[in-house]
């Protein structure tokens, strides 16, 4: 593998990554489509699972959070390595990590095996993600970097097109164990590509990883998520759900004083706090809390409502959830190029708000599945063109507002933050829907839903800043 000065070099110090910007976006994609198409086809196989395995709720609760736990507390290390060894190197590292871990997924025995072959999973995300984003920050610049990430956010969402409705027919057809071997495809396909890649991105030193840091993310994400998840069964008064939530809080308030005496020590903290500093990364991931944690509950209750309500058979409930990445892969690189010239701002306050309208509309919802036709699929189509609106937006201003040589851990901070929203708001949906899928839980997660939507609108109506990059706009190689 070379380094990243000669690629730098050659392309005339534009970009680290400049002459390979092609070959690094179809690798952008297809390793996001690895992960995506994971996630996507995991939530029409929860009935499936319960019904073989057991363990009710709490079973595909931790199916989808063993994975977000994981994922959500390491893709900070992950974003810090990505900078340190290369996005190339550690991305190789997270295909690898994923593809074992998915043929343990898909032999799994148990609830318990499963849950833990979910949760390494989560690490080779964990790689794979801030990795594939930043690739594409290191390749690009200018006002086409904006458009580069819309077309990666529009198709890196193909998986979540393909996922429920290839999902669904394997599920329903030879079973969900083999939704996981499905994974295998894209990483056979990608890997190779990987290391076509002549150059990579570096930092110039190697400082210590945070570790200590690293733990006190697993264990406060963890700790909080498996006490509010083992509730529903054990009860709030349980010792286990008390020492877990007592743990889980003291591990995450003793995260911020931890990084910030490792940045006056070492210099070299798991989230460098200083990026914060930068109004649109700090509203923006104010923003992306409320948003994604909105968006990981509206899509665990409404595929889990059409099967285990609405009786629908995996592929019919996967066909029926996929308005919303419809109208993402047919407009995000539209609204990408928009959002590069005008800026983000009105776009990430728009975007959440019409999402909350769909939200509120699918709180009509009743016993009669034709319902569907009336409530949740023109819903979904709102929360689609609402996320549509919000989510090139947010990345490019996000992302936008860190130094080049920190996009690593930039991205992997916002994807940190969207991951551990949508894993939490999870880990409470037993507390929302009572314990069981119903016609009013499902009401109840709308309204809850709709209200972290509006939350995300007013913040980024506020907060963000819409500004334009003074480097002048490339020739598009797309």
């Amino acid at each position: 593998m070379t380094s990243a000065r000669p690629a730098a070099d050659r392309s005339g110090g534009t970009a680290p990554l400049h002459d390979d910007r092609r070959l690094v976006l179809v690798v952008a994609i297809l390793s996001s489509f690895v992960v995506g198409l994971d996630s996507s086809v995991v939530n029409v196989a929860l009935p499936a699972i319960r019904t073989e395995l057991g363990g009710g709720l709490v079973v595909q609760q931790w199916t989808v959070d063993a994975y977000l736990v994981t994922l959500g507390s390491l893709i900070l290390v992950a974003g810090s390595l990505s900078d340190l060894f290369g996005r190339v190197r550690v991305i190789t590292w997270g295909l690898v990590v994923f593809g074992i871990a998915s043929v343990v997924c898909a032999i799994a025995p148990t609830g318990e095996v499963l849950v833990v072959a979910r949760a390494f999973q989560g690490v080779g995300g964990a790689l794979v993600t801030p990795s594939a984003l930043a690739l594409i920050v290191a390749a690009f610049r200018g006002a086409v970097q904006a458009k580069a990430i819309g077309t990666w956010t529009a198709w890196s969402s193909a998986a979540s097109i393909l996922g429920p409705v290839v999902g669904g027919l394997i599920v329903d057809g030879i079973g969900w164990r083999w939704i996981f071997v499905v994974t295998a495809v894209p990483i056979a396909v990608t890997i190779p590509l990987v290391r076509r890649i002549s150059g990579d991105v570096v930092a110039g030193d190697r400082p210590r990883v945070d570790v200590v840091g690293a733990v006190l993310a697993v264990v406060g994400v963890g700790g909080v998520v498996l006490g509010l998840i083992e509730q529903e069964r054990l009860g709030w008064g349980a010792p286990v759900v008390v020492a877990a939530l007592v743990v889980g809080a003291l591990a995450l308030l003793a995260f911020v004083p931890w990084e910030l005496r490792v940045t006056r020590t070492s210099g070299s903290p798991l989230v460098p706090l200083a990026l914060f500093r930068a109004r649109n990364f700090a509203v923006g991931n104010l923003a992306t809390l409320s948003i994604y944690g909105a968006l990981g509950m509206v899509f665990f209750v409404v595929t889990l409502f059409l099967q285990e309500v609405w009786s629908f058979p995996a592929w019919v409930a996967g066909l029926a959830t996929l308005p919303p990445t419809v109208v993402l892969l047919l407009l995000s690189t539209t609204v990408g190029g928009l959002a590069g010239r005008f800026g983000p701002r009105w776009f990430m306050a728009a975007g959440p708000a019409v999402a909350a309208a769909g939200a509120l509309l699918m709180v009509t919802v009743g016993e009669d599945p034709s319902g569907y036709w009336t409530a949740v699929l023109p819903g979904l189509v709102l929360v689609g063109f609402g996320i549509t609106l919000m989510v090139s937006p947010l990345t490019s201003a996000v992302l936008g507002s860190v130094p080049q040589h920190e996009a690593g851990v930039g991205s992997a901070i916002n994807n940190a933050v969207a991951r551990i929203a949508g894993l939490v708001t999870v880990a409470l949906a037993g507390v929302v829907l009572g314990g069981e899928v119903s016609v009013a839980g499902v009401h109840r997660a709308m309204v809850v839903m709709a209200v972290l939507l509006l939350a995300g609108a007013v913040v980024s109506a506020i907060g963000i800043v819409d500004v334009r990059s003074p480097e002048a706009e490339e020739t598009s190689p797309l």
